[in-house]
């Protein structure tokens, strides 16, 4: 199990890593708005890693059967591993190559508020929050537990599914009982 996991887990990494570092170099021609559609279609990509890998272990180790408990740890810790390359990554883009990102994302927010019609309140309010944010993320373990929220969810949505789908027990019972 720990090959199968370590090899799917640092492949989805990889992919969440490597768009991270693309959309970060191209931020500028992205834009904020689009940004957020390539993170999370990266992160999508990413951990379909997860299925394959679960479906890798059913076969490969597990004989075929898989239970929901097993399964659902197998992605969980591919998801883990996963998870921590990306906040790694993150960790050394934030701290050497961009300690100005929650300047430039506020200013880009403030403008595309301007453009949208906000209130001159509205913008203030998101721009101290964005300050407060710059400043929370000065400590290394709260940057770390933020930037860990944005793939959990989407690698934790990706094991419910792939374990339901990849366990075999519910499928064989469901197949006898017919």
């Amino acid at each position: 199990m720990r090959k199968i996991v370590l090899t799917f887990g640092l492949i989805s990494g990889a992919i969440l890593a490597v768009m991270m570092v693309l959309a970060m170099l191209f931020q500028d021609h992205i834009g904020i708005d689009k940004g957020l559609v390539v993170g999370y279609t990266s992160m999508v990509i990413a951990f379909l890693m997860v299925y394959f890998g679960t479906r890798a272990y059913r076969d490969n180790v597990a004989g075929g059967k898989v239970r929901f408990g097993q399964a659902f740890k197998v992605g969980l810790l591919i998801t883990l591993i996963a998870t921590a390359c990306y906040v790694a990554t993150w960790q050394v883009i934030y701290y050497k190559f961009m300690p100005d990102f929650f300047d430039k994302y506020a200013a880009a927010e403030a403008t595309m508020m301007q453009q949208r019609g906000a209130s001159a309140e509205t913008i203030a309010k998101a721009t101290k929050q964005m300050a407060d944010y710059k400043e929370a993320y000065k400590n290394p373990l709260v940057n770390i537990a933020m930037t860990s929220i944005e793939p959990l969810p989407v690698g934790l949505l990706f094991t419910l599914v792939s374990a339901g789908l990849l366990s075999r027990k519910r499928r064989d019972e469901d197949a006898v009982a017919a």
